[in-house]
């Protein structure tokens, strides 16, 4: 039961019925839900503001001005009268000899320097900004700076805000290091929990630890819900020891973390070009007037035309959609114009998304269309890229940078259209392709791109 709770702090409800006969053990803390701070009732595992709920009366203290927390109430109700169970974090990984990483591949002289940056981060518990293009190869540039804090017997926790990112970091870390079991924790997860030195997470799985890694990496620090949730960076800070290393990885750091890197409050690590040293594609943009209508009634235009061209070539490519109410619809008329095609889509309550994305991964669909959900984190060999309604609000700078960086990522196939169908024009389409742009001139200029 110990370790069910080593560098956790739990509710009651969160722990398995067979351990709680021994929750009473010396060994086992006991903390309040709620934290009094400047006067106000916080909660203990997110830090929000709890007020009273009224007229409500607690059912378990009987108390109206009881209340509970409504901002993680997702993961369980913390009122003021609750009891959360912790066990400090012991360590229990003794420090190793060699090393552990299995991974044979070679990195780049700027994966090699980032790569010693980590190192040099872990050893000193600095935080750092790992600041690399989509398709940098920013996971491999991890593999020796995981192997060091292994060997130290260090706990290592590597957390992201999308599911579908975790789900593809957790095989690859597993090849990586093939002796060290790799605990994988997400909303829907399909094992049990179990206390690993290495472990992958959703960024709202760490609102469940306190000073519990040595070493906490958060990947794709401006991706939704992480950039905009305070709560989910205060989870972060929680789950992490007062004495760790914190590294942050982005492909597009929100102008905050940037301000704070020119100031020299945060230290950076800038990677302008892919391991493969060929230029990010620069997407196109094509305006396209009425194109919801005209596609739901199956009007040829010049999405459509780029369809079918893609299809004739044998290109496999992402279609990406602003609206899923909207692309279900889409979805009937798709089945009538192109009815030899083979396609799926996918979206974030998708019960199926996993097993599509790996049908998209193995070729055997021509297309996959996807709301924003697939705009980071999944990598397919040979594709080209079309954003409809790329003017639409959910699509910022950063989502359309990284949607754009889904092409080109193979060293066997660098280059892929990248195309934004647009209404109007709009400053994140503009700020997306300067960005883009703009990278690949930096990395010219330190001589990191073979595209001359």
């Amino acid at each position: 039961m110990m370790d069910y709770l080593y560098g956790r702090a739990l509710l009651k409800q969160e722990i398995p019925e067979k351990y709680w006969p021994e929750l009473a053990q010396a060994d086992v803390k006991t903390l309040s839900g709620v934290i009094e701070q400047g006067g106000k009732w916080l909660c203990r595992r997110c830090q929000s503001v709890v007020k009273p709920i009224e007229p409500n009366y607690c059912l378990t203290c009987g108390e109206a001005a009881c209340g509970y927390c409504t901002q993680c109430l997702q993961m369980g109700k913390v009122k003021r009268c609750s009891t959360f169970y912790h066990v400090p974090e012991p360590n229990k990984f003794p420090p190793l000899s060699c090393s552990q990483l299995a991974w044979q591949g070679t990195l780049s002289e700027q994966q090699a320097v980032a790569a010693q940056d980590i190192i040099e981060t872990i050893q000193q518990r600095q935080t750092r900004l790992l600041w690399a293009v989509a398709g940098a190869g920013k996971t491999e540039m991890l593999f020796k700076g995981i192997d060091y804090a292994l060997q130290q017997g260090l706990r290592i926790g590597l957390a992201s805000p999308r599911v579908d990112v975790c789900l593809e970091l957790a095989p690859r870390l597993q090849s990586a290091f093939p002796d060290h079991p790799v605990a994988l924790l997400y909303g829907d997860m399909e094992e049990p929990y179990q206390y690993r030195q290495l472990t992958i997470a959703t960024t709202h799985q760490l609102f469940r630890f306190q000073e519990a890694f040595d070493v906490l990496i958060i990947d794709e620090i401006d991706a939704f819900p992480y950039h905009n949730d305070r709560a989910l960076q205060t989870a972060t800070q929680k789950a992490r020891k007062p004495e760790s290393a914190l590294i942050y990885l982005s492909a597009t750091p929100d102008q905050r973390m940037q301000r704070q890197v020119k100031r020299g409050k945060l230290l950076p690590t800038i990677l302008p070009a892919r391991y493969h040293a060929h230029p990010l594609p620069v997407p196109i943009g094509k305006r396209c007037g009425n194109w919801e209508t005209a596609l739901l009634n199956g009007t040829t235009n010049i999405i459509l035309r780029k369809m079918t061209e893609l299809l004739n070539q044998n290109r496999c490519f992402l279609v990406f959609v602003p609206n899923i109410q909207w692309v279900l619809k889409w979805e009937h008329q798709l089945l009538e114009t192109f009815p030899e095609a083979t396609f799926a889509v996918v979206y974030s309550s998708d019960p199926e998304r996993k097993e599509k994305v790996l049908k998209m991964r193995e070729g055997k669909l021509d297309f996959l269309i996807s709301t924003t959900i697939l705009e980071r984190g999944v990598t397919f060999k040979n594709i080209d890229v079309l954003v409809v309604g790329s003017d639409d609000r959910i699509f910022t700078e950063s989502s359309l940078v990284q949607i754009a960086g889904r092409a080109g990522r193979s060293p066997q196939f660098p280059t892929g259209d990248v195309i934004y169908y647009y209404t109007q024009w709009t400053k994140a389409m503009k700020r997306a392709m300067k960005q883009i742009k703009t990278m690949n001139q930096l990395a010219r200029k330190r001589g990191l791109l073979n595209d001359d």
